[in-house]
């Protein structure tokens, strides 16, 4: 490395210097901004054709740079995000896609969090506007109004959850209706969130198994087999079943909670218990011993949906399937080893800041210091893989995609590259700091609180 290495020794130090990548990637047209996926010279992006979304595009990034100017007082974070917000406003129309992650409902997430940091009640009318669009747009689906048709958190579930959280900071009383009556369709079926084999896809969450159809275009991975079903959150029952438990600490309605223990009785029977340790396979029957240990299909998202059923029913069994998780996690020695279901990958999605985020959290909800300490050894690894020969900031090359361990790609999004990245290091240093009290942004399908409250 040349004397113009980029280098950072604490996480509020990686988090202003991926800020300073993604704005190296900074695409303007006048007063709006987006970011490349990839402003490597002749880079790939992971996921490059999402500008707008909060997986891969500006949605995302907009929360990162609000998050940083909290966490630094700089209000030329505050400008960043401004002009990436306003990108959205001029985009949102445009957007097919209504889910949370890929589509319209991450941006009106996004928006209300730009319209209330910034003070700005246009990018809130806008955000308001566009979530009565997404309601307007359900459709009749057996048992009640839908929009994909999947009830996971890759489609419906998600927008359900994106319009739960635009009825709480919106006060858009159409979405919550329309939410619970889809929400009502998904608690009736049998087994919520069991999604069968897809076609292959590029640019799904874990990038390689399978994709919502919003996302379907060919690529050369193979698809689950048809009678294949995933346990797991993004694409699975758990996902599904941390929404309906969601709908019950809501609404106190008895079959929201029936059908989330269905759910999660399906995923404990799948799972490998060993001791005091649990891990989930990645899909069933065919990959019993492929245990992804990230957020989209691994312990990390699993374990929120079990959280979420203690927060709202308070079963202490729950709870002991959250600590079996996270024990599984710190057991497997990830991520200074490598397992196959924990590749070479960094991202919020299917890597070492997905982990990040859950021990963070377990620690904000518990207050064990194990968590808090695992937390500081995730973001210590993450901080010594980070990139910065160029001299222009900090990035992640990782190969996102398991099934091409060679491919390797440096993104600027938040559930894929350093925008996510560095959004869970700036929560790991609010967990360090809590004297400061300050705001942090979680998404929502984050059930842990922000915060310590009897550190504040």
């Amino acid at each position: 490395m040349g004397s113009d290495t980029t280098r950072a020794h604490t996480p509020l130090d990686a988090a202003i210097e991926a800020a300073r990548w993604i704005r190296s990637a900074a695409v303007d047209d006048g007063s709006r901004r987006h970011w490349a996926a990839n402003p490597d010279h002749g880079g790939r992006a992971a996921v490059p054709a999402e500008p707008a979304s909060l997986y891969a595009g500006a949605a995302g990034i907009v929360l990162f740079f609000l998050e940083l100017a909290a966490a630094t007082g700089d209000e030329a974070y505050l400008e960043d995000a401004r002009a990436g917000a306003r990108y959205l406003v001029a985009t949102w129309r445009d957007q097919a896609d209504l889910t949370l992650y890929h589509g319209l409902a991450g941006t009106v997430v996004a928006l209300a969090e730009a319209g209330w940091a910034l003070g700005d009640a246009g990018f809130e009318e806008e955000a308001a506007t566009a979530a009565a669009r997404i309601a307007a747009a359900a459709r009749p689906l057996p048992g009640g109004p839908g929009w994909t048709g999947d009830p996971a958190q890759r489609g419906d579930g998600g927008i359900v959850l994106g319009l739960l959280r635009a009825a709480t900071a919106l006060g858009v009383r159409a979405c919550e209706e329309v939410a619970l009556e889809a929400g009502g369709r998904i608690a009736a079926l049998a087994v919520p969130g069991h999604r069968f084999g897809a076609p292959p896809a590029a640019g799904f969450p874990g990038g390689d198994e399978a994709a919502p159809p919003a996302v379907r275009s060919g690529g050369d991975r193979a698809a689950l087999p048809e009678d294949a079903v995933a346990p797991g959150f993004l694409a699975g029952t758990a996902g599904t079943a941390f929404l309906l438990a969601r709908l019950y600490g809501a609404t106190g309605d008895p079959r929201f909670l029936e059908a989330a223990r269905r759910g999660a009785g399906f995923v404990r029977e799948v799972s490998v218990v060993a001791g005091r340790c649990a891990v989930v396979p990645h899909h069933v029957p065919q990959a019993r011993e492929l245990h992804y240990l990230g957020f989209c299909s691994g312990s990390a998202g699993v374990a929120r949906m079990f959280h979420e059923l203690h927060r709202v029913a308070g079963d202490p069994g729950d709870l002991d399937w959250v600590e079996r998780l996270a024990l599984g996690v710190i057991e497997s020695e990830v991520p200074h080893r490598r397992t196959p279901g924990f590749w070479n990958v960094a991202c919020q999605c299917c890597g070492a800041a997905g982990l990040l985020e859950l021990f963070v959290g377990l620690w904000s909800a518990s207050g064990c210091e194990a968590y808090l300490e695992h937390a500081g050894a995730l973001a210590d690894h993450l901080i010594g893989t980070a990139d910065g020969a160029d001299g222009r900031g900090l990035r992640w090359y990782q190969a996102y995609r398991r099934l091409r361990p060679g491919e390797l790609t440096a993104d600027t999004g938040y559930m894929v590259g350093a925008a996510g990245i560095g959004a869970a290091l700036l929560h790991l240093d609010a967990a360090l700091h809590p004297q400061d009290g300050r705001r942090v942004i979680l998404l929502p399908d984050n059930p842990f609180p922000p915060a310590r409250l009897q550190s504040l």
